[in-house]
């Protein structure tokens, strides 16, 4: 399913229209063609704005087991149409691994940008780590077929909200996932995830009689996998006073262990005022974010 999102048609048979009233109503010939010219001038303008396309659930397993996999290993491409070699942010939707559903973030369209929206299984129907599987065979997905809708490889950007950061630390830090794939973690432009565990998140640690209040760092902590040859990463996080289940301290503690670990390019950018909530504010970070890093490289 194609759904054009801006498109200029219309606007221009309108402007064709308005110059043939003009032409039947005006005696003045110069003054129509002035304005006949005007409206060319702003048609060929028009024309050349950016049009943005919506290609909805496409799989990405070529093997599909069961129904339950069918239904939620599914993604959404929002790219430029007549753009060449843009980034592309995967982008992991949050609801605790026990809801939500993949969407394309308002602040992040029409910035020159693709969007991989992306719907993953869920726990109960799974358990862990079925899925960071999908999470990373996403990914793996947009590296291979990013190029067909005229996107660069080299600049795809890992993000999320909440348990799509917490999938994203996980995608980008521990190569295991995306080595399964055949792609290197490296490769990941950038990791930007919003307030997302580092600590082994607490679903996962509910699937094992543990509170959510007991924290554990295991092999599914963000935090477990920090490693100074990671992709650059930049955290965001709401409020420490505001936040959810001490989000912000679990990332201040994430910056400060890649740093302790040798990373170069890693920091944590704290929303104050804000609680768990932070996607509205973020996302225009987030944005200036990737163009920044683009405009280093």
């Amino acid at each position: 399913m194609i759904k054009y999102l801006n498109t200029f048609q219309f606007k221009i048979c309108k402007y064709i229209l308005l110059i043939f009233k003009l032409k039947l109503a005006m005696t003045n010939r110069l003054q129509f063609f002035r304005i006949f010219f005007f409206c060319i001038f702003f048609i060929a303008l028009n024309a050349q704005k950016t049009e943005y396309v919506l290609e909805k659930d496409i799989s990405y397993y070529v093997n599909v087991k069961d129904a339950y996999q069918k239904e939620r290993c599914k993604l959404d491409v929002y790219y430029p149409k007549n753009l060449k070699n843009f980034p592309t942010v995967v982008w992991f939707h949050g609801g605790g691994l026990k809801g939500g559903n993949k969407s394309v973030p308002k602040q992040l369209q029409e910035k020159g940008i693709a969007i991989v929206a992306v719907n993953y299984r869920l726990y109960p129907k799974v358990k862990t780590p079925v899925f960071i599987n999908d999470a990373a065979a996403a990914v793996a997905w947009t590296f291979k077929n990013i190029t067909n809708y005229g996107g660069d490889s080299t600049k795809i950007i890992v993000s999320g909200s909440s348990a799509g950061g917490y999938l994203t630390m996980m995608v980008g830090l521990d190569k295991s996932y995306l080595k399964k794939h055949q792609i290197d973690a490296n490769d990941i432009f950038a990791l930007l995830p919003l307030t997302g565990h580092a600590i082994t998140h607490f679903t996962v640690r509910s699937e094992n009689g543990v509170s959510r209040e007991q924290p554990i760092i295991d092999r599914y902590a963000p935090l477990y996998h920090v490693r100074s040859d990671a992709p650059p990463i930049v955290l965001y996080t709401g409020d420490p006073e505001l936040e959810m289940l001490g989000r912000a301290e679990e990332n201040a503690y994430m910056m400060r262990m890649l740093k302790v670990s040798g990373h170069k390019n890693v920091k944590h950018i704290i929303l104050n005022g804000y609680g768990h909530g932070i996607s509205i504010p973020a996302l225009p970070l987030v944005v200036k974010e990737i163009k920044n890093m683009i405009n280093k490289t």
